[in-house]
């Protein structure tokens, strides 16, 4: 277990990697096959596409069973039904709710309260199989995992997080989680599953089992899959992973995640989850054209997002840590099932919280038409706007009596959804945010442009609208305001940018309003950057103290390396080998004294000259080999880590040569080297130690795990990298001691079948 929650060396991987391919190219021997890459493409496919299906099937059951099937959701039951009206598309004879089940009558008092109760009862009952899987099974399954595959992919390992129960219960208890109502989404958790899989085929190969940073490059191209199958966005899954995900992505990683993508997207729209024979999640038609002064709108979209996504990391992070530091958080199951309750009693009366959030997105994106039968689409009928306007699309039309309802429900649904998310999201169930947070934003910009679709109707002869908007015409698309917001709060949360803007624009068709897109994006990134330049991703690494260095952060501080290296002045003295001089049974015993993955090779203890840097594992390998191979060694040997070893004595024993598993150009900087340089260093080559050096004497060491210290209490922040606090209950063995994080500690083979709480 000495390798969980340890940080890999990405140089030394990547040295690893070029020894392999030249012993390939030395013996003839060909690579294996890269068909990892392909399997978990297909494998993260049909689970996407599993998950979407049986969520569909499972939300509808809280309101009513098929009779023909019960395995049919509600608008599979009424595709081949011939007594749908336009008026009532969603109700067909064959699928029944709950209230005409039991009571044979869908109207009264008595029917809306069975449907009442028994929408209450599935939606407990499905979030307490949900929280009680991840508990009992695999706890690893709970949250989003987006912040842990950004800390992974940095270099971090987490024994058992992409591990195969893991799998297995995130994937069901995804669908049951989306399914109980809650205000989550399975968008980001979609990016754990596909990780996960890759994970798990890789170590089917041995170019991937046995080398960390080439794994992670599968694992950079298995995000872009979560993405491109969860919104049906291969193009923005790319840039999501390059953007927002990975922290080394090299140029073939790119083009290998671009095809993992396509092959995705095309097995997608194989499966066909979403019945509309699309590949995306949401596809509207807009035919109205949008205007300069529509600029000034969309804008205050984004500044509405940007304070959105401010207000919300603030919020959830406060909660959470509420959660952690009370006795809340020993009861998750009590927690889930309160929040559910809470949920579904204020959900149900409104229709807009009633329906599940992809629905309700979908909603509130579409454009009206003819026959349509939205609320959203209670227009009054006038004379001078009965035919259509300009494009194919209605005129802009009065605000009728549905109108106005479906508004007053909306605000009402908005500020239902701001509160309830904050709560939702970081329980102990797999909850995904890209959902919540662009259905407060599509509220919002539904509402703003219904608004603004009333004002052009009753001002056409105005200023601003003279120019572009006459009367009878189609000016205003409220559908178009919608998708604008959702992209504007999603950015203001996550702080994404271009990704965004690319997976909005595959997600609704809409290439002439990326402009518009891209304002209330940039808009709600400079606004929310204003209160606090982490995301909600960055704010829940820094809450659960992992150690990732943070790419975009600018290091603003003037120290130097010698400020932060250790030891420091009452530190014991840095632990070293000499070149000459130490015996086997010293080196033994400093090894066995220390828990460091390695240690310096100086000339003497008196000059402390840097020769090399050797590893814990190489030393005593190499040690355990001699005493075995090579005959005379014993613990009286010299250890010699020269190339030509001094004439021994006549009665000393042979000594042991280990001149081969010496590193002999490790990176070092100087003791005045500034601290900004230094975690550039680290940043850019993935460093996990780095020596510090005088005129070539050694002074001392610097880890990641220093800086990220240092970082923290120069911004009197608390400390980002501690001993992770870690419950004692692995999988079906409640008694086991509970782990403790050492950045040094050595590493061993990662994958497990254990699950740890965090």
């Amino acid at each position: 277990h000495t390798r969980t929650f340890n940080t890999i060396d990405w140089v030394r991987e990547k040295s690893k990697d070029r020894d392999r391919h030249r012993e390939v190219r030395r013996t003839g021997h060909p690579p294996p096959p890269p068909s990892s890459h392909r399997r978990h493409r297909l494998t993260s496919c049909a689970l996407a596409g599993g998950i979407d299906i049986a969520a569909h099937w499972l939300t509808d059951m809280k309101e009513g069973l098929c009779l023909v099937g019960f395995w049919f959701n509600h608008e599979h039951c009424c595709w081949t039904s011939n007594e749908t009206t336009f008026q009532e598309r969603d109700r067909c004879p064959q699928w029944q709710s709950w209230a005409e089940i039991m009571t044979g009558t869908s109207e009264g008092a008595l029917a809306y309260f069975v449907n009442y109760l028994m929408f209450l009862v599935w939606a407990l009952l499905f979030a307490l199989l949900a929280v009680t899987l991840v508990r009992a099974f695999a706890p690893y399954a709970c949250g989003s995992g987006i912040p842990e595959i950004k800390t992974i992919l940095s270099g971090f390992i987490i024994r058992g997080y992409l591990g195969k129960w893991t799998l297995i219960i995130k994937t069901i208890t995804l669908v049951l989680a989306v399914s109980s109502g809650l205000s989550l989404g399975k968008e980001g958790p979609l990016v754990h599953v596909a990780c996960c899989c890759a994970n798990i085929l890789c170590h089917l190969f041995t170019k991937y089992r046995k080398n960390e940073a080439k794994r992670r490059e599968v694992l950079s191209a298995a995000a872009a899959v979560g993405v491109s199958v969860a919104f049906g966005a291969p193009i923005g899954g790319v840039l999501f992973s390059l953007e927002e995900v990975s922290y080394y992505f090299p140029l073939k990683t790119l083009w290998r995640s671009f095809f993992a993508a396509l092959v995705a997207a095309f097995t997608l729209r194989s499966i066909n989850p979403f019945g509309n024979s699309r590949l995306v999640l949401f596809y509207v038609e807009f035919h109205a054209p949008w205007h300069l002064v529509e600029l000034g709108p969309f804008i205050l979209l984004g500044i509405f997002g940007g304070l959105w996504g401010a207000l919300f990391i603030r919020a959830n992070i406060a909660w959470c840590r509420i959660r952690k530091s009370t006795r809340l958080g020993h009861y998750p199951v009590t927690e889930v099932l309160v929040v559910t309750a809470l949920t579904g009693m204020l959900a149900y009366p409104n229709s807009y919280t009633r329906m599940g959030g992809a629905e309700l997105i979908s909603e509130l994106f579409n454009d009206c038409s003819l026959l349509d039968s939205s609320q959203l689409c209670g227009y009054k009928q006038s004379n001078s706007t009965s035919g259509a306007g300009v494009g194919n699309g209605l005129a802009d039309r009065p605000a009728g009596v549905g109108l106005y309802a479906a508004l007053w429900q909306l605000a009402l649904a908005l500020v239902f959804k701001m509160m309830i998310t904050v709560i939702t999201f970081g329980m102990k169930v797999p909850s995904g945010l890209f959902i919540p947070s662009m259905a407060v934003g599509a509220i919002a910009g539904r509402l703003l442009g219904v608004g603004m679709e009333q004002l052009a109707y009753y001002n056409h002869d105005s200023a601003i609208f003279r120019g572009w908007c006459s009367p009878g015409a189609d000016c205003i698309t409220p559908g178009l305001y919608a998708m604008v917001g959702a992209a504007a709060c999603l950015g203001g949360v996550t702080r994404m940018t271009v990704s965004l803007v690319v997976i909005m624009f595959e997600l609704t068709g809409g290439l002439e309003y990326i402009v518009p897109l891209m304002a209330a994006t940039m808009t709600s990134k400079w606004v929310a950057d204003a209160f606090g330049r982490e995301g909600i991703y960055e704010a829940h690494i820094r809450l659960n103290g992992y150690p990732f260095l943070e790419p975009k952060e600018e290091f603003q501080h003037s120290s130097l390396t010698a400020d932060v290296m250790r030891p420091r002045r009452s530190d014991p003295p840095l632990a070293v080998l000499t070149q000459e001089g130490m015996t086997v049974e010293e080196v033994e015993a400093l090894v066995e004294s220390t828990h460091y993955s390695g240690f310096p090779v100086v000339v003497s203890q008196d000059s402390h000259r840097l020769v090399g840097f050797v590893l814990r594992r190489d030393l005593l390998i190499s040690i355990d080999n001699a005493r075995k191979r090579q005959e005379g060694v014993v613990g009286a040997s010299q250890v010699v880590f020269t190339e030509h070893s001094p004439a021994p004595a006549d009665d000393a024993p042979p000594p042991l040569r280990l001149r081969g598993i010496v590193d002999l150009s490790p990176f070092t900087v100087t003791d005045h080297t500034p601290m900004d340089i230094t975690v550039d260093i680290f940043r850019k080559l993935g460093l996990r130690q780095c020596l510090v050096t005088h005129n070539g004497k050694l002074l001392g060491i610097i880890t990641k795990k220093d800086i990220l210290k240092h970082m923290a209490n120069d911004c009197q922040q608390r400390p980002r990298l501690h001993p992770l606090q870690l419950k004692p209950l692995p999988l079906r063995h409640p008694s086991v001691a509970p782990l403790r994080w050492e950045e040094e500690e050595e590493e061993e083979e990662e994958e497990e079948n254990t699950s740890w709480h965090t």
